[in-house]
């Protein structure tokens, strides 16, 4: 490849790389790195994240699926404090792969954008995550109970971790410019999360299940989902101190998991 020429973009692999210095800058800003520390970077693509954490952390490990972006990286940062993998985030244990604490940043492909999500909140986890996401999916990801945009992955995240819409990325900041806007977000796992380890994949599953009947009253929902008789029904949702006229898009996650708790493994369908 001539010198100073990029891999051609992969539509393939939904790259739109962020080229705005400024907004660069802002997203390792909302990371915060020490100088101590190590940064993983999902998706690096051209390295103008990469650029900028290298300077600010102790050791940046930038995961790149696009063989020749890697190629490119690798030849760029050899003799550096950035290690460049190439692979699969979905596929790559990120704890193994730090062999320690670190924080996660990340331009994430919009239509995996969930799947790297919880991918990335699988313990041992980050220390805090910090993502370029779809505006639509930021508003989700951190809306409240009541909000339009409130529901499963307003949720699920929410459980396990505090979450910030930080700013808005309009499309022409990237090159080629996606049809959507972007946000940043900023995801903080909490030191005392709502639900346990043992009951994450249950709770994601049940939340999931709530929020496909999410006009429902929460006494229909808790029938229908966990089997239960009208009486069995309220006697769970009064024990979990849930309103059985509710609705699941009011509910917090606390609530969802006091609820949860009440039903016994392997009630419902």
């Amino acid at each position: 490849m001539a010198r100073g020429k990029h891999p051609p973009v992969r539509k393939s692999l939904g790259q739109h790389f962020l080229s705005d210095p400024r907004i660069l800058g802002r997203i390792v800003d909302a990371l915060g790195p020490h100088p101590d520390e190590t940064v993983v970077e999902i998706g690096p693509g051209r390295g103008g994240l990469t650029e900028l954490l290298r300077h600010r952390a102790k050791r940046v490990i930038a995961i790149e699926v696009d063989r020749a972006l890697a190629g490119m990286l690798r030849d760029k940062y050899a003799g550096t404090n950035v290690e460049i993998v190439e692979a699969d985030v979905l596929e790559t244990s990120l704890h193994a792969l730090v062999g320690g604490d670190f924080a996660l940043v990340g331009n994430v492909p919009y239509y995996i954008t969930t799947p790297i999500l919880f991918h990335a909140l699988e313990r041992p986890r980050a220390s805090r995550l910090v993502f370029l996401v779809q505006r639509e999916v930021a508003d989700r990801m951190a809306a409240k109970p009541g909000n339009k945009e409130y529901g499963a992955l307003s949720v699920n995240l929410q459980a396990l971790a505090t979450v910030e819409s930080v700013f808005r990325v309009p499309a022409g900041a990237f090159q080629p410019p996606p049809k959507v806007e972007s946000a940043v977000v900023r995801v903080v796992p909490v030191a005392r999360p709502a639900i346990e380890a043992s009951e994450e994949e249950r709770f994601k599953a049940a939340v999931q299940g709530m929020f496909g009947m999410r006009r429902k009253q929460m006494r229909r929902v808790v029938r229908s989902l966990f089997n239960l008789d009208v009486e069995r029904a309220d006697d769970v949702l009064q024990r979990a101190e849930i309103d059985p006229e509710a609705r699941p898009e009011t509910l917090a996650p606390a609530d969802f998991a006091r609820l949860l708790r009440l039903v016994p493994v392997g009630q419902g369908k």
